[in-house]
């Protein structure tokens, strides 16, 4: 009898804490300006606390790479230069600094990790048409999620990387794949999303899981079950977030190309 209970409770509490997350992005979302950014910032502080504690860093490299990080997520506030090309070259330049002086590539490439997908998410936000975009960009990770979840728990079957995540399996995938889809015909079919955007939710789901599986990868490196503790029943911010980390800066590119063509 105990087992069951400690399960439903998990879920419970696993639910309850993200439809408040939820609740959470889509008040900054629809708010947008210094609000998304407020949001966006500090989820990337935490992320980035947490990947120095996966890539296993001593604490005085950690804080540096903190301070660094500031920089430029400081820089894309609307309040200065937004969501620019300065901001794009300063993550990068940020990136080799803490390389260089840290001696750890990795360091720096966390700098790169969760400061891009936050870049995205503010130049999404100020398309025309941005709440919808970046919506759209939320919604299909979150469906990713979902479908991925029940599908694998409902078929099962084959395991999609059995040395890197056990628990997920190709019906799991394919259901991921299948939600982010469905979730994109709603859209288009009662919110306007292009067309165009809807085909691209299945690749959108491919690498949300791809993130995720990295994500994986990274901590059963650092031989830990979670990024972190801050979110119950999630583990970190990095567990919530590893399939949006590539989908973002994913969206802003396919966004920049149709922009350019």
């Amino acid at each position: 009898m105990t087992g069951p209970k400690r399960g439903g409770s998990d879920l419970a509490v696993r639910t309850l804490s993200g439809l408040v997350l939820i609740a959470v992005a889509l008040a900054a979302l629809w708010g947008g300006g210094v609000w998304l950014w407020v949001l966006t910032s500090v989820a990337s502080m935490v992320m980035l606390s947490e990947w120095g504690n996966l890539v296993q860093t001593d604490p005085q490299q950690q804080r540096l790479t903190l301070f660094a990080g500031c920089v430029p997520l400081a820089i894309m506030s609307p309040l200065a230069s937004g969501p620019s090309f300065f901001a794009l070259g300063l993550i990068v330049g940020t990136a080799f600094f803490v390389t260089i002086i840290t001696r750890k590539p990795r360091l720096g490439f966390g700098i790169a990790y969760v400061a891009f997908p936050a870049l995205a998410l503010l130049f999404l936000r100020g398309q025309e048409g941005g709440l919808l975009l970046t919506l759209w960009t939320l919604a299909t990770v979150w469906a990713t999620d979902i479908g991925a979840y029940f599908a694998g728990r409902t078929i099962g079957g084959p395991k999609l990387a059995p040395t890197v995540s056990p628990n997920k399996t190709w019906a799991g995938l394919i259901g991921g794949v299948v939600a982010a889809f469905v979730l994109g015909l709603i859209l288009w079919r009662f919110a306007g999303l292009e067309i165009q955007l809807v085909f691209a939710s299945p690749i959108l789901a491919v690498i949300a899981q791809i993130g995720d599986l990295y994500e994986s990868w990274l901590k059963r490196q650092a031989g830990v079950k979670d990024s972190g503790t801050i979110l119950p029943g999630h583990g970190g911010v990095l567990d919530r977030l590893d399939g949006l980390v590539p989908v973002a800066p994913a969206v802003a590119a396919l966004i920049l190309l149709d922009k350019l063509l």
